[in-house]
């Protein structure tokens, strides 16, 4: 059968690799094309666009790139068409993957979505439409499920988080330190500035000042594998903060602590027990509309499923130098005993692995 794939951001890249994995061993004559990235590339689907020309982070981000925007959408339906997929499925990236849905629906198109968009966070009108194009939804977050069939009368299979498929099983790297020319005795601070330039531009200046009030530890930047190393140079050149490529999870199981720019990255901190602070600034329009749509208690997935502040959030106007350098000091003394318990629960929370597996089988199964 042949498989359409949609992602716009790494995280959908490396759950879409694990997806065409799993449906290759159902499959074994399947035929994948993807709007991805490397991961999916090297599981053997044919990239159509990759992840790193698509994402815009931001109101006026997305204004700026509407031509853009615009015409990746007028492509992306004339190459289905041409490809002619049994199922099309996309994962999150919803401002895109919903228009393309709706127009598929029409051309009679299986859609299937792995990866809910978060609609329980803002634009909840986005149901309606999801509940009238889309054939099948694969939820990863424990009140999703709730959410969709309790309160949208509309049936979802939870999966489990596909996290559970990687970090559980990451080996240790003995030689992790040595190999990134890290020292030895020196406790590790990871950096996890985003994904986007947009993000890193705003966040990674600030974690550098503060690298420079910790003399006992050395800071390691887990690059994202979107951004070129040259970027991040830019802002840490003339210091002794490192940049770590293809590594993030070796990075964390080596950690003392983390700061993290929301995102999944809190979510895998978390399951590697490491510490960590949630730190985020955008643009003062940006967030203030943000403001205006969002219906959250908090921005750190932790804390969502968790439904407490389980790590402390630092956003925009409290994420200062100053607050951050409190902040982390009481992280790095405290060895906060009720972090780690709250992690061990979130563990539990989230399904026990074989996530790629079982939905690739229901998808299977459904076109059968």
């Amino acid at each position: 059968m042949k498989y359409y794939l949609i992602s716009g951001e790494a995280s959908g890249d490396l759950h879409g690799s694990y997806l065409i994995a799993a449906l290759k061993k159902l499959d074994p004559k399947a035929e994948f094309r993807a709007w991805g990235g490397d991961l999916m590339e090297k599981e053997g689907a044919m990239l159509v666009k990759h992840f790193k020309d698509l994402a815009f982070m931001g109101f006026w981000e997305v204004v700026r790139h509407l031509p853009t925007i615009l015409n990746n959408i007028r492509y992306c339906k004339q190459d289905i068409i041409l490809f002619q997929p049994d199922v099309i499925i996309y994962i999150d990236y919803p401002g895109f993957n919903l228009r393309i849905a709706e127009w598929a629906k029409s051309h009679n198109f299986k859609n299937h979505y792995y990866i809910s968009p978060q609609v329980w966070a803002w634009k909840e009108n986005r149901v309606q439409k999801i509940k009238h194009c889309i054939d099948a939804l694969f939820v990863i977050l424990p009140f999703e499920k709730p959410f969709y069939e309790e309160k949208h009368q509309f049936k979802v299979d939870y999966v489990g988080h596909p996290l559970m498929d990687y970090i559980p099983n990451h080996p240790k790297k003995k030689d992790f330190i040595s190999s990134h020319h890290l020292e030895e005795n020196k406790p590790i601070i990871a950096l996890l500035p985003g994904s986007r330039v947009q993000e890193i531009r705003k966040m990674l200046p600030l974690y550098v000042q503060l690298a420079a009030k910790f003399k006992d530890y050395q800071f390691a930047i887990a690059a994202a594998p979107s951004i070129s190393t040259a970027y991040y140079k830019l802002f840490t050149e003339n210091t002794p903060v490192k940049i770590i490529s293809d590594a993030t999870y070796d990075l964390l199981q080596h950690s003392s602590a983390a700061l993290v720019t929301s995102g999944t990255a809190t979510l895998e901190t978390a399951l590697f027990q490491v510490p960590q602070l949630v730190c985020y600034k955008s643009s003062y329009l940006s967030y203030w509309i943000a403001k205006k749509i969002l219906k959250l208690k908090y921005i750190s997935l932790v804390n969502l499923i968790l439904d407490c502040e389980v790590v402390p959030e630092l956003i925009q106007g409290k994420c200062n130098l100053k607050r951050l350098e409190k902040e982390l000091n009481h992280l790095l003394i405290s060895k906060d005993r009720t972090q780690q318990e709250q992690y061990q629960k979130l563990t539990s929370l989230l399904g026990t692995g074989g996530v790629s597996n079982k939905t690739a089988a229901l998808i299977y199964q459904a076109l059968l």
